[in-house]
């Protein structure tokens, strides 16, 4: 149950074009009711319900051009849980990685059992404020395990699981051992005057679905 994500990477050479906006929104209307989905999405100051969890600028949709032939579509439900305690920070360039360490730690702790944990925890650092936010949210459609290309990142990912696992929230903040089930953390080359850090929580269940789409109409789903 949330708000539905879409994020498209759309092959340079694909043969397909496509109106996303309204195949998703047409999917998701239909899912809704015969699945049956929660109807989760309102109007942000009448708070008036859709009753098929769309909505102007609903579902969400990121796309991007990539190299290849495919499309790629990712589909994550993002629930308030998680989502409201999700945060952006725009730090000076002077802080060290202790400090980015700490900020991400103090986060988890404020936030305790509301993201329902064991979470898995997007980071987006660098780049501006909106690509951070953007990162951060599709850090966590990286598979748990799955470690960043960059070593010295990739390295950084394992010191915060270890640190946030030390916190002893636990399952539900009840307590235990297991806070997070993961760290994923994107980055970008950022200006030298800033350093943005944006964090997105995501429950255990982690719902997400990824369909690969080749030229000639197959696909493959994972």
């Amino acid at each position: 149950t949330g708000i539905p994500v879409f994020i498209v990477e759309e092959g340079l050479e694909t043969p397909w074009r496509a109106d996303y906006h309204r195949i998703f929104t047409e999917a998701v209307s239909k899912a809704t009711e015969a699945i049956p989905l929660r109807p989760n999405v309102v109007h942000p100051l009448t708070r008036m319900n859709t009753r098929d969890n769309t909505g102007f600028r609903i579902p969400v949709l990121h796309v991007a051009k990539t190299k290849g032939s495919d499309i790629k579509v990712s589909f994550m439900p993002k629930g308030a849980g998680s989502e409201n305690v999700s945060s952006f920070h725009m730090l000076t360039p002077v802080k060290t990685v202790e400090t980015i360490k700490n900020i991400i730690l103090t986060r988890v702790v404020e936030a305790g059992g509301m993201p329902c944990p064991p979470t898995i925890l997007g980071v987006g650092l660098g780049g501006t404020s909106e690509e951070a936010m953007l990162m951060a949210k599709k850090a966590l459609l990286r598979p748990i395990g799955d470690e960043n290309k960059d070593s010295e990142i990739a390295r950084f990912e394992s010191e915060l699981l270890e640190a946030v696992n030390k916190t002893g929230i636990g399952p539900m903040g009840l307590g235990g051992r297991w806070t997070c089930l993961d760290v994923k953390i994107e980055y970008a080359y950022c200006h030298t005057a800033s350093l943005p850090l944006a964090i997105n929580f995501q429950c255990w269940a982690a719902r997400r679905a990824s369909a690969v789409i080749k030229p000639n109409g197959s696909y493959e789903i994972s």
